[in-house]
């Protein structure tokens, strides 16, 4: 059973060194798909954030929660939620987009809007604002105290990132729903692992999981990294 997985893998690295171009429209399609999505949503998510963290208004609590909650919606939901929306009755019915990249890329936004501003308020409130201040101080606009405080929270702000990017590049019940899974169009990693295992096809299964895990790898390097230097500063 250990040389058949091994095997397995040896193909699939194959595929993925050979430049396999199936295997490498999958891998476009997925981060080109995810990456619009925080792109769309990663400042208005970090200021929602910040607004969050320091401001006090009737309400704010539930909002919170509400965010919070949101995090734990399974994908598959979100995909219906999206597809009610996008379907030709619907109230976006008119863009025409369900079985796009475009409605794959809004399922995934209504994923990690949540977790990016969850995580975004978490990183304000527990912060050091002692950077915010002393830019007030000096003089500096509120924009550029924002930008200063953002430098000083990076290590935490940056896993809020990766944590919603992580959310959507691995999902696969919304990408199913709203994608359809359309060869050379929405076909994404998740997808084809999960289409091509169920026909028993395991060497490009393999390679597209090899890069989800080599991903995972680098994350948590550079993030290590990054930890390790800010806690050297800190040090010194």
């Amino acid at each position: 059973m250990s040389d058949g997985m091994f095997g397995v893998f040896q193909q699939g690295i194959a595929l993925l060194l050979s430049f396999d171009p199936e295997v490498w429209a999958i891998i476009g399609v997925s981060f080109s798909v995810s990456l619009r999505a925080m792109a769309f949503i990663l400042l208005p998510s970090i200021l929602l954030g910040f607004a969050l963290a320091v401001s006090r208004f009737p309400g704010r609590g539930g909002v919170i929660s509400l965010f919070q909650t949101l995090q734990a919606i399974p994908t598959v939901v979100v995909g219906l939620i999206t597809y009610l929306l996008l379907f030709r009755q619907g109230v976006l019915g008119d863009l025409r987009w369900l079985f796009t990249q475009n409605a794959m890329v809004l399922a995934q936004v209504f994923l990690a809007l949540p977790v990016l501003v969850s995580l975004s308020y978490g990183a304000f409130s527990s912060g050091d604002w002692r950077a915010w201040e002393t830019a007030r101080t000096l003089g500096a606009p509120r924009y550029r105290a924002f930008l200063t405080l953002c430098h000083e929270l990076r290590a935490p702000l940056l896993v809020a990132v990766i944590a919603a990017f992580s959310r959507i590049i691995t999902e696969v019940g919304a990408s199913m729903l709203v994608g359809g899974n359309i060869h050379n169009v929405t076909r994404n990693i998740p997808t084809a692992i999960a289409l091509e295992t169920s026909k028993g096809e395991f060497a490009q299964a393999a390679a597209l999981g090899t890069v989800l895990l080599l991903l995972a790898l680098i994350i948590n390097f550079s993030l290590g990294t990054l930890r390790n230097q800010q806690e050297g500063l800190r040090r010194g």
